[in-house]
């Protein structure tokens, strides 16, 4: 369908890359990938006919239909948002406009009979031709696509500038989805969606007949899209079979063979250069020396990954806080007459990890505010417990920073025991990286700003992070350093997004908001996923059988209810096992200790010693066989409780 040949773009004066010689079928669904900067986007403008490369040709065949999503925000005016998709309609505009025309010719008062009966012909056509196109569906198969996208019924017939700018994008994809295009280019498409949205898109794109290059840091997203993957690496373009999982163990495999190969040339220009210094004034070896010479010019660097991904970065240890940091009493909030909260009562407990998901204005954000008390509930009361310290960030922070400071300064002010080094490789993990660290802050863009602003939050001391889309602005390097971080943090956790696969390692509970409505989901993110898959299946079939549905809602009410009692039940329990698990780790490793000391043969010249260390060494055996028996223990009690349970949830 499109043959890319002997591609080569430019940049500041080096290539992008060069000599690309691709093809794209149609029904090829591919992943776009690269570090940021190598030329992804610019790659989607050349397919699409809005840039031009410096050598090569892009050969589309005749025909082919190409929808193309942008990074940057379209604005739409001057429409109906029902009447803005419907354009993007194959031929549905021209059918409309030349209808409108007809009726007015016939509408004219100086039209001939002959005339008349030629343009009532001519309309026949017409509708017939909007008939063959299924044209009296459209509006049906629009508003699908709307609602889909999250928007209401209310919303088709509002004008499409009263959109905000994630709305607009909104509006464009779904003008895409509805074009019947035969390759859809879609530059970072989940950046303004939430987890709703992005279940029906990735179930509409699954089905999706056309071609599909598909630019995300949404790795969940990707894999469940995508069957292909593109790769920008070391100015080439090169295609693999396979996921975007599949992908990222070849990319490992070749990483370790690249710093093999690193190793071998680092070896050979060692040995060329010691040759040449040895015998560079030796007459008798001057043809040999000059032969070297050019053999060390001419050979090829290396060039391996970009190391951000290995950066291990840990959040400072914290003060621990109280049983229960936060606690929310009878919580409402409204914006004038329009209530986004209602009557919510929960309590967060120490060390939990929360994601608020559901669909945009629900008021995740509102309640990450009130939680953060950044904004005053209308009522009700947030209670911090003892010793409650909380961070809070959000994408427009930037009052917290002093634009007069360099990125390392900014740092400082907020933890000042980590070293120059230490603070280059943070900022190094969020995209700052050689000169750009001693930029001053007021001239950062704002999604800069946002990542300073992340770093600086992970380095305060507190027990209670709050994140509102924390990995907006980061690639795939920097979103897997801060998933590791917030993983391994021992404070509680609260974190708003739409990202599945940055949340799934770190959750283990999901508040889901919901007309004005708080639900709490005991479980990480691939539980509530599974949950919310099944009542959409089942509110699909629920107009066949009411009966059904009445029965599965009071299933669902007893097995939520069930797992509330296990996760009660059983939570004590994981808690003494996790900590008896640590005490074993330690009594192990002090156990190695001493049998080192105790078989070194200079506790044998010391008896006082000798036998104070094999005292020490038999409580400790002693210690660790109790510590086991309590761990075996404890460990049947859960087991029990678990099995008690399976058999009830079936």
């Amino acid at each position: 369908m499109i043959d890319i040949i002997n591609l080569s773009v430019q940049f500041t004066g080096d290539n992008l890359f060069e000599d690309v010689n691709i093809k794209i079928n149609r029904d090829d669904k591919i992943a776009l990938v690269g570090s940021n900067g190598k030329g992804k986007s610019t790659l989607l403008k050349i397919i699409c006919g809005l840039e031009l490369p410096e050598t090569g040709k892009v050969l589309i065949q005749k025909g082919t239909r190409i929808g193309y999503l942008p990074q940057d925000l379209i604005r739409f005016k001057e429409r109906t948002l029902l009447e803005e998709v419907k354009s993007s309609m194959p031929d549905i505009k021209q059918l409309e406009e030349k209808e409108a025309s007809i009726i007015s010719q016939l509408e004219s008062a100086d039209i001939t009979e002959a005339e008349k009966k030629e343009l009532i012909e001519e309309l026949g056509e017409i509708h017939h031709l909007k008939e063959q196109n299924d044209y009296y569906s459209l509006e049906a198969r629009a508003e699908k696509v709307l609602t889909g996208l999250g928007f209401k019924n209310t919303d088709f017939n509002r004008r499409t500038e009263e959109f905000s700018g994630g709305w607009q994008m909104r509006i464009q994809l779904a003008k895409i989805l509805l074009g019947e295009n035969d390759l859809i280019l879609l530059d970072e498409p989940t950046n303004h969606l939430d987890i709703d949205t992005l279940m029906w898109l990735e179930g509409f794109l699954k089905n999706y007949r056309g071609a599909l290059i598909i630019v995300s840091h949404d790795r969940h997203f990707i894999n469940n899209v995508t069957n292909k993957t593109l790769e920008i690496f070391n100015r080439k373009i090169n295609f693999f079979p396979g996921t975007y999982d599949q992908y990222l163990r070849f990319r490992k495999e070749r990483e370790i063979q690249l710093k093999e190969a690193e190793k071998n040339l680092e070896k050979k220009i060692k040995e060329t250069e010691r040759f040449i210094e040895r015998f560079r004034y030796k007459a008798t070896k001057a043809r040999q020396v000059q032969s070297r010479i050019k053999q060390l010019e001419k050979l090829e660097r290396v060039e391996l990954e970009d190391d951000e991904k290995h950066i291990n970065f840990r959040i400072p240890e914290v003060e621990q806080s109280g049983a229960i940091p936060v606690e929310l009493k009878k919580i409402s909030k409204s914006y004038g007459v329009l209530k986004v909260l209602e009557n919510i009562d929960v309590k967060i407990e120490r060390g939990e990890k929360i994601a608020i998901v559901g669909p945009n204005g629900a008021g995740k954000t509102t309640l990450a505010k009130v939680i953060a008390k950044r904004i005053e509930p209308s009522s009700g009361e947030v209670i911090y417990g003892h010793n409650t310290i909380v961070s809070y960030y959000e994408q427009e922070v930037t009052e917290s920073l002093n634009g007069e400071d360099d990125l390392i300064d900014s740092l400082q002010t907020v933890n000042d025991e980590l070293t120059p080094g230490q603070l280059r490789s943070l900022l190094g993990s969020f995209l700052f990286t050689g000169d750009s660290i001693f930029k001053k802050v007021k001239v950062l863009s704002g999604g800069e700003k946002s990542r300073l602003a992340l770093a600086r939050l992970l380095l305060t001391k507190s027990n209670v992070i709050i994140l509102d889309e924390p990995t907006n602005h980061l690639d795939y390097s920097s979103k897997e350093i801060l998933q590791n971080a917030l993983a391994d943090f021992k404070g509680t956790l609260i974190i708003v997004s739409h990202d599945i696969d940055f949340l799934k390692p770190i959750i283990n509970k999901v508040y889901e908001l919901r007309d004005k409505s708080l639900r709490v989901h005991y479980g990480g993110i691939d539980y509530y996923l599974s949950k919310k898959e099944e009542e959409r299946a089942f509110e699909e079939s629920a107009g066949q059988n009411q009966s059904n549905k009445s029965f599965r809602k009071e299933t669902k009410r007893k097995e939520a209810e069930l797992r509330q009692l296990k996760y009660k039940e059983t939570k004590e329990l994981r808690e003494r096992l996790y900590h008896c698990e640590e005490r074993i780790n330690e009594l192990e490793q002090t156990k190695l200790e001493l049998e080192k000391e105790l078989a070194d043969p200079k506790t044998f010249n010391n008896p006082e010693f000798l036998k104070e260390k094999n005292i020490a060494y038999n409580n400790i055996k002693k210690e660790l066989e109790l510590s086991f028996e309590e761990w075996t223990e404890l460990s049947t009690q859960l087991e029990s409780i678990e099995e008690k349970y399976k058999e009830q949830l079936g």
